[in-house]
C-alpha cells in the first residue's frame, strides 16, 4: 500500500430498515469502557449503507465499507451478507425437510 492509499473502514451490523430504494439502515453495536468507573458499555449507532441489488432484509448481519459520499447522509456500501435474518434461516431448514 502506497502513503498515498488510505485504508477503508469496516464495520459489521444488523439492518434495522430497508424500506428506501437501494439503501438500507444497519445497527452497529460496540463495546468500550468508560473512562472513570472502568465499565464495559455498549454503544450503538445506525448508519445509512448503500444496497445495490436490494438483497438485505430486516436482521440481515452484514458488513459495511467506507466509500464515497453517495447522498446526504449515505457514505457506506454493504460487502457482503454474513448471517441471514432468523426468519430467513427457519425458512430454509423448511425447505430442506421437504
Amino acid at each position: 500500500m502506497n502513503k498515498t492509499q488510505v485504508q477503508k473502514t469496516t464495520k459489521v451490523g444488523v439492518v434495522t430498515g430497508n424500506k428506501m430504494k437501494k439503501t438500507v439502515s444497519v445497527l452497529v453495536e460496540r463495546q468500550v469502557r468508560h473512562p472513570l468507573y472502568k465499565k464495559t458499555v455498549k454503544r450503538k449507532k445506525k448508519f445509512l449503507a448503500h444496497d445495490e441489488y436490494e438483497k438485505c432484509k430486516i436482521g440481515d448481519v452484514v458488513k459495511i465499507t467506507e466509500t464515497r459520499p453517495i447522498s446526504k447522509r449515505k457514505r457506506w456500501r454493504v460487502m457482503e451478507i454474513i448471517g441471514l435474518s432468523p426468519s430467513d434461516t427457519v425458512k430454509e431448514e423448511e425447505e430442506n425437510k421437504e
